[in-house]
């Protein structure tokens, strides 16, 4: 049964033609009637099925405007880069005795950025990270030797984009609570990014079929690109 909160809302907004994201922004700002400050999120349908192989996008965006979110930041690192680490902001700092702890289950973090030496011995881990997607990855920036860029960004505002099996791309571009302006910033900067993704995937046609927006606890409209990707 539907809330007399969501009843309030518009119906079908999936079948209006799509709109500019400019024009977008305030219409799902007014929908966020919860208590909470909900999200503000983008669903990207892409053109994953190719002749002979699927388009598979893993990549991160540094989000101008934040994310709205306190990420809990953990790092596996060597005895002398512990220091940096904690005086970068990271939550969790450690080394081997911190690898046993994550094989044992133990991952009260949301984000694991390694060194490339300590990463030798975290990639035995890949069945216990892998499927929570916790797993460190040199093209995301999260295998590195400068510790403390990757926990800035890590803290500061970055997003990753991912997409599923059926070439689903789920990710937030911030917070009702956020200025417009903000909003339109993580936009076009993950617009961005899966431009780029594209020329690195050499796809041919269009990589984007749709793009819908919505905030957590309100409806879905049709966004309006203004370039083709």
């Amino acid at each position: 049964m539907r809330s007399k909160r969501y009843k309030k809302f518009p119906e079908k907004t999936k079948e209006l033609p799509s709109e500019n994201i400019e024009n977008l922004i305030p219409v799902i700002k007014k929908n966020c009637t919860t208590k909470f400050d909900e999200s503000v999120d983008l669903n990207f349908q892409i053109n994953n099925k190719q002749k002979k192989n699927e388009i598979n996008i893993r990549t991160v965006v540094n989000l101008p405007g934040g994310t709205g979110k306190k990420v809990k930041v953990a790092v596996v690192c060597e005895d002398a880069k512990t220091k940096e680490a904690k005086e970068a902001g990271a939550d969790i700092v450690g080394g081997d005795e911190f690898i046993e702890k994550i094989k044992s289950g133990e991952m009260n973090f949301e984000k694991l950025i390694s060194t490339p030496t300590m990463m030798i011995k975290l990639s035995k881990l890949g069945k216990v990270l892998g499927p929570k997607g916790l797993m460190p990855n040199p093209k995301l920036g999260s295998v590195t030797e400068d510790v403390k860029t990757a926990i800035k960004n890590a803290k500061s505002g970055q997003s990753e984009i991912r997409n599923d099996k059926d070439g689903n791309i789920g990710v937030s571009i911030g917070k009702k609570s956020f200025n417009d302006n903000q909003l339109i910033q993580n936009f076009n900067a993950i617009i961005d990014a899966l431009e780029k993704e594209k020329s690195n995937n050499t796809l041919k046609g269009e990589l984007v079929k749709s793009v819908f927006i919505t905030s957590t606890m309100g409806v879905s409209y049709k966004v309006k690109l203004g370039k083709v990707i």
